[in-house]
């Protein structure tokens, strides 16, 4: 047993690696397209489309303090080179120079390699975003041996939403489909026996699986960015208001607007509620938190469109399938 927790502990160590630099390269990618450091460009007749200097790379990672000197920046662009998230726009160099030469990040020209790994990742990703903002019953508190695990689900039930979902066709896809998420530490056992329902924990992607001396495997203190937040939870509303109420000239509350950029798992915020909808939970150590977002305030607009008016299974429909970077339009009663 000790040998499978090794096994174990090593794929989701080489899982943490994975997720840290495609996540550094995402978040990377999207901050140079906001800063237009990414653009098309010409050279000796031609245009190059969505590409970046090398070193104006280097200067830009430097001035927003993202590395104190330019042999760190460098070696952080060559991880990114290593692992395929950025190119030479002719795959000529292999190793990145701090030069005028044109780079461009193969996710903007569709190069971008996904091995099994990767899609494991980001199945599971998608997978868990989906639970968290559609009306289920899934993720819940459940104890086991008297040691209570938070954000659980039953496999046998998993395997039923994932059909009832159209994630797979057939019950035995959907069975291997979950030994792959479970392989690669997407998901985590913490039943110990047979006689009972396997339960697994869903699992942040940068946590490292611990093994305790039964053998089996228990949660993280965090295991995920987002917070889980049960099918029509209490509201931590005090009371719920109107968008009129809100946009009162001279009202008790002030607008607040948050740049969040989703990490590998999401963007760390629950919204509930209707017209106008809510933050019902925030994560604490996500990327909403980061930004500044707080619980019970009111979501006016999200990317530019009001919303208002409309449920929370649209409002995060329209975080979920729109960039990775989402600028959202809150209002917050003031404090006296």
């Amino acid at each position: 047993m000790d040998g499978i927790g090794y096994t174990m502990q090593k794929k989701a160590a080489e899982l943490e690696r994975m997720a840290e630099v495609l996540v550094t390269g995402e978040q990377l990618r999207l901050r140079l397209h906001e800063s237009k450091v990414i653009k098309d460009r010409r050279h000796h007749l031609r245009t190059y489309p969505n590409c970046f200097v090398a070193k104006e790379i280097i200067d830009w990672l430097i001035e927003h303090k993202e590395t104190s000197d330019r042999d760190t920046a460098i070696k952080i662009m060559q991880k990114l080179l290593d692992q395929s998230i950025i190119h030479h726009v002719c795959d000529e160099h292999k190793e990145f120079k701090d030069m005028k030469l044109f780079y461009r990040f193969r996710k903007d020209d569709g190069t971008f390699p996904l091995d099994n790994k990767a899609k494991v990742f980001m199945r599971g990703q998608r997978i868990y975003e989906k639970l968290m903002n559609t009306e289920n019953t899934l993720l819940q508190s459940r104890e086991e041996e008297g040691v209570t695990y938070e954000r659980t689900l039953v496999a046998s039930e998993f395997i039923d939403w994932l059909l009832q979902e159209g994630e797979m066709a057939i019950r035995e896809e959907a069975e291997q489909l979950g030994r792959r998420l479970l392989e690669h530490g997407i998901i985590q056992h913490i039943s110990p026996t047979k006689e009972i329902k396997v339960v697994s924990a869903v699992r942040r992607s940068s946590m490292s699986s611990s093994c305790g001396s039964n053998g089996y495997y228990s949660s993280s203190p965090t295991l995920i960015s987002s917070p889980a937040v049960l099918c029509n939870p209490k509201s931590v509303l005090k009371r719920q208001v109107s968008p009129e109420e809100l946009q009162t000239s001279g009202g008790p509350y002030i607008k607040k607007t948050f740049t969040i950029v989703g990490d590998a798992v999401g963007w760390g915020f629950v919204v509930r509620g209707s017209k106008p909808c809510h933050i019902q939970a925030v994560d604490p150590g996500g990327p909403a938190v980061a930004a500044g977002m707080k619980v019970c305030q009111f979501v006016v607009a999200v990317n530019g469109l009001n919303v208002l008016t409309l449920d929370y299974r649209t409002v995060s429909n329209l975080i979920l399938t729109g960039p990775r970077t989402v600028l959202m339009e809150v209002m917050e009663e003031m404090e006296y």
